[in-house]
């Protein structure tokens, strides 16, 4: 599996409560949807922008307490208010599919993580507060894992970004490690560009590391789920460097024979 924001989303995992599937369900028929309109087909970015608006305007409906007459909203709306939870992180990554549309490459890592910020964080904010979990410790750590888990993503994923026009790696970094656009576009793997991968798989190594204890003292099924998780990531990086870095040949996958370690790890946390 893909360590990616959304496929990580617990939609259907045996780990979730009955109670909250519902909920999930809608979160994220709403961020996968709104992500498709930023990424798939082939729209105008206009038309593109001018859906994404729609969303907005939609969760305006829903602020004002009112049920919007889409069936996917209305559910959103349900599960919004049976949980009290914040509209912000909708409008954090509505925010941050935009930018998708218009913005294709990083000057430097703090605009990388401001990114992360609004299209990876809000799905970790709103789990926690399904969960009830809200205070200022586990938010911080719950972003950490959020965006070191963004972060994987776009490492194991650059010669699919270039395809679509995008660099996610930060031209900063490029240019300290010697690595041009073009040898991205041909795929070469070249020791610039294992220097290069190196400093960024050990930054995202670290970020997830941080953000890692919100795992341990979270109780029961979430906590179990979000062992994974990271373990999950933490074994993509693992496989990204068992690649030597050429994830333009070798793109790293979680297979079968994974889980039994993943489980293993996770249990020792």
């Amino acid at each position: 599996m893909p360590v990616d924001h959304y496929e990580n989303f617990p939609v259907a995992s045996i780990l979730l409560p009955r109670r909250l599937v519902p909920a999930v369900e809608a979160i994220y028929a709403f961020a996968r949807s709104a992500d498709d309109i930023a990424d798939e087909g082939d729209a105008l970015p206009a038309e593109r922008l001018a859906s994404l608006n729609a969303y907005d305007a939609a969760l305006d409906i829903i602020e004002r307490g009112d049920t919007p007459a889409d069936p996917m909203f209305a559910r959103l709306a349900e599960a919004l208010r049976r949980h009290a939870l914040p509209l912000q992180p909708l409008r954090d990554l509505l925010s941050a599919f935009r930018q998708d549309v218009v913005t294709t490459r990083y000057a430097d890592y703090p605009a990388l993580l401001d990114y992360c910020r609004r299209s990876a964080n809000p799905v970790g904010r709103l789990m926690l507060g399904l969960y009830g979990t809200v205070d200022e410790t586990s938010l911080r750590e719950s972003d950490a894992v959020c965006s070191a888990l963004q972060l994987i993503n776009f490492w194991q994923d650059v010669g699919i970004d270039i395809g679509k026009g995008r660099i996610y790696l930060p031209q900063e970094d490029l240019a300290r490690f010697g690595v041009g656009e073009a040898q991205i576009v041909q795929g070469e793997a070249n020791p610039a560009w294992r220097a290069l991968m190196r400093f960024e798989v050990e930054r995202a190594r670290a970020l997830m590391l941080e953000g890692a204890p919100l795992a341990t003292r979270l109780p029961g099924r979430i906590g179990w789920e979000l062992r994974l998780v990271v373990q999950g990531g933490l074994r993509i990086l693992e496989a990204i460097e068992r690649a030597d870095y050429d994830v333009f040949r070798r793109r790293p996958q979680l297979k079968r024979l994974d889980w039994a370690l993943l489980l293993w790890r996770a249990a020792r946390m």
